[in-house]
């Protein structure tokens, strides 16, 4: 069956319901919420047992080439059969082979920590802090054996980043450097098929950059969507709509701490209630959502939790009321979990933020699609990226592909399809800042309406059209209202 995503302004104007004057009291009915089953797999993420004895990050890295290289083995035998695999330090002039190695790519304007101590600084940055691509960049691959500089035009260093593992055909020049004539990624894990049980529509919503105690944000806002999900708010279809909800999801950024009262010198009592005021106001709000609703909340890079991915819950006594609540979840960052049989998968967004830094693509979506095809939810990691030093595992390989991939703390909604070699489906959500657009997204399990001619429709008209209703983009089609289907 088919997913959709609707997007709601919470906003006071986009709560234009029709009056409930003429409603009489025995008509109403006593709504019960839908259930789900509910299946965390965080376990990869959770730091259980490790113990820090001063490893190097480079252990993170041989993991990460061993269990990929066996992946892209196995791949090479059905792309390249005949032509031989070999390692960079059995390369030879001429002679096309394969090569299994980690990318590194060299960037001129990569900011380097030795640079905060050097005595000569410029007064004028010589990069814009969003992105540090120069067309002198280049790639090189290595492995155990060595590393070689790569060459070529089908390898573009705008696309890819240090971290990714490939398998490459190609031949040494006499230069020295390796030609590359084509490029296998691994290409999106094996998907499992999603056991829905019944036909019943299913939401679960997505929040991220709720920001509670930032100037940007309005707890009115922030209010009015509580009471929609709650049933607290509109008609009786909406609070029908609002019953189907069974899950939401929080995804980074929920509180702005004053970082500039964290100076190392004692807190005066007032500066104190200041620390405490955006988690409190939180997790006020947080208390109605867990009263009716199971709600998991990932930290993000704004959050009193760890910088480092993963990123590990975020303390459940920081939440006197919410944790009241069995319904009430900490979880890590990257999250994953399954919803009846459905599995989502997702971050608060710094790989993809990252990705945007050393790397180039149309929009955030693009690089999305990339980390799913690389199977590596952050490739980055460690070497731009904060990370664990794991020394055994790298728990950021993807080893089943999710339905759903959602990422968090965005500058605006998107969504898309995103279609595997082997029938995989995958889709991408882009949630936008709440405390910026007011926005949130939610998936729906199943699609009850068919609109006729629907893949011809444009999203920007239906939006346009339907502004400032609530929205919804199929799992499956595009983007649609399920309020007044009949007269699109």
């Amino acid at each position: 069956m088919e997913n959709r995503v609707k997007v709601l302004a919470a906003a006071a104007s986009c709560f234009c319901f029709p009056a409930m004057a003429g409603m009489e009291i025995d008509t109403v009915e006593n709504l019960q919420r839908k259930q789900s089953t509910y299946q965390s797999l965080d376990e990869t993420f959770v730091i259980q047992n490790e113990t820090y004895r001063g490893q190097q990050y480079s252990q993170i890295y041989f993991a990460r080439l061993h269990m990929m290289r066996t992946l892209l083995y196995s791949l090479v035998t059905h792309w390249k059969p005949h032509v031989p695999v070999c390692t960079v330090l059995g390369l030879e002039e001429g002679k096309e082979c394969i090569i299994v190695g980690t990318l590194y790519k060299h960037m001129k304007l990569k900011p380097c920590i030795l640079d905060e101590y050097s005595k000569e600084r410029s007064a004028v940055p010589l990069v814009k802090h969003h992105n540090f691509m120069h067309p002198d960049d280049h790639l090189v691959l290595e492995d155990e054996s060595g590393r070689v500089k790569l060459g070529g035009t089908v390898l573009s260093p705008s696309v890819y980043v240090t971290g990714v593992v490939v398998a490459l055909h190609g031949k040494e020049t006499g230069a020295g450097d390796f030609m590359v004539l084509d490029v296998l990624e691994a290409g999106l894990a094996p998907q499992i098929e999603p056991q829905l049980k019944s036909r019943e529509d299913k939401y679960v919503v997505f929040i991220s950059g709720v920001s509670a105690g930032s100037s940007l944000s309005n707890p009115l806002q922030f209010q009015l969507l509580v009471d929609h999900i709650t049933g607290h708010l509109g008609d009786e279809k909406e609070q029908g709509i609002a019953a189907e909800i069974v899950h939401v999801v929080i995804a980074g950024n929920s509180v702005e701490i004053p970082l500039g009262l964290l100076n190392g010198q004692n807190l005066a009592s007032k500066d104190q209630s200041r620390l405490s005021e955006p988690v409190q106001e939180l997790d006020i709000l947080l208390t109605q959502i867990a009263a009716g609703v199971p709600v998991d909340i990932m930290p993000g890079s704004n959050d009193p939790a760890n910088f480092s991915l993963p990123q590990q819950p975020l303390n459940r006594w920081l939440f006197p009321g919410s944790r009241a609540y069995n319904t009430f979840r900490s979880c890590t960052n990257p999250h994953c979990f399954e919803l009846d049989g459905v599995r989502i998968l997702g971050t608060s967004g710094q790989n993809i933020d990252d990705l945007k830094k050393y790397s180039e693509g149309r929009d955030g979506l693009e690089f999305m699609e990339r980390t799913l095809k690389w199977r590596h939810l952050a490739p980055t990691t460690p070497n731009t990226l904060g990370c664990y030093p794991f020394t055994d595992r790298d728990p950021f390989l993807i080893e089943s592909c999710p339905h759903v991939y959602f990422v968090g703390n965005q500058d605006k909604y998107g969504t898309r399809i995103l279609k595997g070699s082997e029938g995989q489906l995958v889709r991408l959500i882009s949630i936008p800042k709440f405390c910026n657009t007011g926005m949130v997204v939610v998936v729906s399990f199943y699609m009850y309406y068919i609109i006729p001619g629907s893949e011809t429709i444009k999203p920007e008209l239906v939006l346009q059209k339907l502004l400032p209703c609530t929205f919804t983009c199929g799992f499956m089609s595009c983007i649609c209202s399920f309020l007044d289907l009949e007269h699109l």
